[in-house]
């Protein structure tokens, strides 16, 4: 197994006394991951609470999964300000030899809940579980009839502005396909916060509040969710009343049957 910071070393990355970023959760509404997408990843970090970047340099790591962390760079500190109790640092992306940030995924266990260690004492757990040629991104909004996305990466792009002014704008008819089973599941969205609302909920829960894929997840888990897709049948003004919305996923239940048990979820 090849470590992180054996590959740092060979990049030429000078880390002194360093510590590890385990960045998990959001600041405001924005998480690590989706600032990352956006490209703010650096001055989401530089926002902290508490010092707790009192060091030379510091090895982000965005969680991806369980005990999977995407490495989004080495920075150096290069000062700190303090104001209303919080702490604004400076910072500065350390290159290498090669761009890693962003293609890198590492394996660690975390065994407790602390977010700022210390490398020196965690740093060779840190192990290369995969390299990408190229980094991960999250595409721009390209239109509502190019919408086909997974689970994992409906997470992502809930929290991305350019989808969430997107998905926000429409009500409309999607579909949820169980890419497992072939099995598909006709929903609808209107009124405020359309599609954007909706698949928050999916996001978030997986099953979005269907008591059809309720059923589906508290059988299989909540796991099971990393098998959907979703895309966008047909859009819909959010100034459509519910009743012409309905109509209108109704008509879709019965192109794709979907309120038959062998093809679909649906069961009304």
């Amino acid at each position: 197994m090849i470590g992180l910071i054996d590959i740092l070393k060979v990049q030429g990355i000078e880390l002194g006394r360093y510590k590890i970023h385990l960045a998990t959760t959001g600041n405001g509404n924005n998480s690590p991951l989706a600032a990352y997408w956006e490209g703010t990843f650096k001055e989401w970090q530089e926002d902290q609470n508490a010092k707790n970047f009192e060091c030379d340099t510091v090895i982000s790591l965005i969680r991806r999964g369980e005990d999977q962390w995407l490495f989004a760079g080495v920075y150096r500190i290069l000062g700190v300000e303090s104001t209303n109790s919080k702490f604004r640092y400076k910072t500065e992306l350390l290159l290498g030899k090669d761009d890693l940030a962003g293609r890198i995924i590492v394996r660690y266990k975390r065994p407790f809940r602390q977010s700022y260690i210390w490398g020196d004492k965690y740093g060779s757990e840190l192990v290369i579980a995969k390299l990408q040629e190229l980094p991960f991104v999250i595409q721009d909004f390209k239109g509502f009839n190019k919408v086909r996305i997974l689970h994992d990466t409906l997470k992502l792009i809930v929290q991305v502005e350019s989808w969430r002014s997107a998905l926000s704008s429409v009500g409309g008819v999607y579909l949820v396909m169980d890419r497992k089973t072939g099995k598909g599941y006709v929903g609808s969205a209107y009124g405020v916060g359309g599609i954007w609302q909706r698949w928050c909920s999916y996001a978030e829960t997986g099953h979005g509040g269907n008591v059809d894929l309720i059923n589906l997840i508290e059988v299989e888990g909540s796991a099971y969710a990393k098998h959907f897709q979703y895309a966008i049948l047909e859009i819909a003004d959010l100034l459509d009343t519910r009743e012409q919305v309905l109509e209108r996923e109704t008509h879709w239940k019965d192109v794709l049957m979907s309120r038959k048990s062998e093809f679909g979820y649906n069961l009304n």
